[in-house]
C-alpha cells in the first residue's frame, strides 16, 4: 500500500528510481565484469596471474559513462588536463637520410653507475601522436612510478620535428623502430629494455616482433600493446559505420591531412599521387588509399591492410607480450581480437574488458585519477623488471613449446603430404590396371571374334564341298 500511495502521490519519483534501479542492475550484470584472460597454460600466464593482482579484479567502468565512444572521447579530454612533461630530446639520424627524435625522461637520484644497468622502456605513439600526446604522458607517469626510465618514440615528422625525406611512417613497416631499438641498445647495452604501443604504435611495434622474430627477443625481455587494430578490415569497416563511429572516422582523416599539411614541401612530386587529391580525403579508408600504400610501395590499400593485420601472425612473435583490447573498441570489435589464436599462442597473452573503448578504460565514479589500463601496465613494468629472470625463464619455456609446436606441424605436414602422394600413386597404379585390364578385354574379344569368323568361314567351305559331292 505505501508503493501504490507513493506512486499515486508521486508517480515521476517512483518512475525515475524503476529506471534508475534497471540502468544499475544492466550496469552490474553486463558492464562490470572480471577481465578475460586468454594465454596458452604456460610460463607466461602463470606469471602475468601470479604478479599481476589486477587480472583478479572485476572492471568497474565509470558508470556514467561506460558507452564506447563517450569512453573514448571522455578519456582523452581528462587526460588532457595533464600538464606537458620535460623530456631531454634526441635526434636519431637515420640510415636513409631521415630522423626521428627520442624523448628521455630520466629517474631522479640514478647515477651514472646505475643507469648502466636501470630499466628502460619505449613507448610508441598513436597515429597522429607524440610524447606529449595525453595517452603517452599518462602512460610515461606510469612508468615513473614503476621505477624505470621512459623514452618515447617519435615517428617521422611527428613531435616538432620537421620531416627531411619523403617518407612518413606506416602500421605495416618497422625499420625505423628498429634502428630506434638498436640504438638504445648501443648506448645501455646491460639495461633490460622492455617496448609498448599504443594502437598503431602498437601495430608498428607488432610487426617489429612478428617480422624480427628471434632478433626482437635479444633486445626485448617484453612488450605490450594498448587498444590495436589486430585486424584491420574488421576494425575499417566498424569505423565506417554510421553514425557515431564514421564521425570519428571524419574526424581522424582530417587529422591526418592536417598532419601532411605542413610536409607538402618535401612529399610532393616524389610519388605518383595528387597531393590535393590527398588532402581531400574524407576517411581513414581514402587517406591510405591515396598516400600510406602509395608510399611504401603496396599494390593497393586492402594490400596494405593485410600486411598491417597481425591477429594471423602471432605464431611469429618471439617476445612475451601482453595485449589489452576492449570488447566494444569502435576501432577494434570483439570478432576482430584472436582470443582463440592467444589461447594457442606460445608467447601472446590477450586481456579483454568488457568495456573501455579505444585507449578509454576509464573507471570509478570520478574517472580522474585512475585508469585500468595506466594500473595494468605500471603492475607489468614492475613485475617484468623486479623478475628477470623469471622472465628469462618465461621465455626459455614459451620458445621451448613455439618449437614443439612448429615441429609438429612440419610432422604433420610431411604425414599429409607422403599420404596424398601415396593416394596419386595408389589411383595412379588403379588406373594403370582399369586400363590393362580394359586392353586385355578389348583384345580377348578381338580374338573371340577372329575365331569365330574363321569358323565359320571352314564351315562354309565344307558345306560348299558337300554339296558339290553330291551334284
Amino acid at each position: 500500500m505505501e508503493w501504490h500511495s507513493l506512486y499515486a502521490e508521486s508517480p515521476k519519483v517512483v518512475l525515475g528510481l524503476t529506471v534508475g534501479a534497471g540502468l544499475l542492475l544492466y550496469y552490474l550484470m553486463e558492464a562490470v565484469k572480471r577481465p578475460v584472460l586468454a594465454c596458452r597454460d604456460g610460463s607466461w600466464r602463470g606469471f602475468l596471474e601470479s604478479r599481476l593482482g589486477i587480472l583478479q579484479e572485476r572492471y568497474w567502468p565509470t558508470p556514467w559513462c561506460y558507452e564506447a565512444r563517450c569512453q573514448t572521447i571522455l578519456a582523452s579530454v581528462l587526460r588532457a588536463r595533464l600538464p606537458d612533461i620535460q623530456y631531454k630530446r634526441e635526434l636519431l639520424e637515420l640510415k636513409d637520410g631521415g630522423q626521428v627524435c627520442l624523448d628521455w625522461l630520466n629517474m631522479e637520484g640514478v647515477d651514472a653507475v646505475s643507469s648502466a644497468t636501470h630499466p628502460i622502456v619505449i613507448i610508441l605513439p598513436g597515429l597522429t601522436g607524440s610524447s606529449q600526446s595525453e595517452y603517452v604522458k599518462s602512460f610515461v607517469l606510469s612508468v615513473r612510478e614503476a621505477g624505470a626510465r621512459c623514452v618515447v618514440f617519435n615517428n617521422r615528422g611527428r613531435g616538432g620535428v620537421q620531416l627531411k625525406t619523403a617518407r612518413t611512417y606506416c602500421a605495416a613497416n618497422s625499420d625505423d623502430l628498429e634502428e630506434a631499438i638498436e640504438h638504445i641498445r648501443s648506448l645501455y647495452p646491460n639495461a633490460p629494455l622492455m617496448a609498448t604501443g599504443i594502437s598503431l604504435g602498437g601495430m608498428i611495434l607488432g610487426n617489429y616482433l612478428v617480422t624480427r622474430g628471434k632478433r626482437a627477443a635479444q633486445h626485448l625481455v617484453a612488450a605490450m600493446v594498448l587498444s590495436i587494430p589486430w585486424n584491420v578490415f574488421v576494425g575499417t569497416e566498424s569505423l565506417e559505420k554510421p553514425l557515431w563511429n564514421l564521425l570519428l572516422n571524419r574526424h581522424l582523416a582530417h587529422c591526418l591531412c592536417e598532419s601532411i599539411r605542413s610536409m607538402r614541401k618535401q612529399l610532393e612530386g616524389h610519388y605518383s599521387w595528387d597531393f590535393d587529391h590527398v588532402l581531400q580525403s574524407k576517411t581513414i579508408r581514402e587517406f591510405d588509399a591515396r598516400f600510406t600504400a602509395i608510399q611504401f610501395g603496396f599494390r593497393d590499400v586492402e594490400d596494405y591492410y593485410r600486411n598491417a593485420c597481425l591477429h594471423d601472425k602471432l605464431h611469429l612473435i618471439k617476445v612475451p607480450l601482453l595485449c589489452l583490447s576492449a570488447a566494444d573498441d569502435p576501432f577494434q570489435p570483439i570478432q576482430g581480437i584472436p582470443v582463440e589464436a592467444a589461447n594457442q599462442s606460445s608467447h601472446v597473452a590477450i586481456i579483454v574488458t568488457s568495456r573501455g573503448g579505444h585507449i578509454g578504460f576509464m573507471e570509478g565514479i570520478l574517472p580522474t585519477n585512475t585508469y585500468y589500463s595506466d594500473r595494468l601496465y605500471q603492475q607489468l613494468v614492475r613485475g617484468v623488471f623486479s623478475n628477470l629472470g623469471t622472465m628469462d625463464e618465461v621465455r626459455k619455456e614459451a620458445d621451448h613449446h613455439a618449437e614443439s609446436c612448429a615441429f609438429q606441424n612440419k610432422c604433420q605436414g610431411k604425414d599429409f603430404a607422403d599420404h596424398c602422394a601415396f593416394q596419386n600413386r595408389c589411383q595412379q597404379q588403379q588406373e594403370e590396371e582399369d586400363e590393362c585390364v580394359d586392353r586385355c578385354a578389348s583384345q580377348n574379344t578381338y580374338q573371340r571374334d577372329t575365331k569365330t569368323t574363321v569358323k565359320s568361314d571352314e564351315c562354309a567351305a565344307q558345306s560348299v564341298a558337300t554339296q558339290n559331292n553330291s551334284s
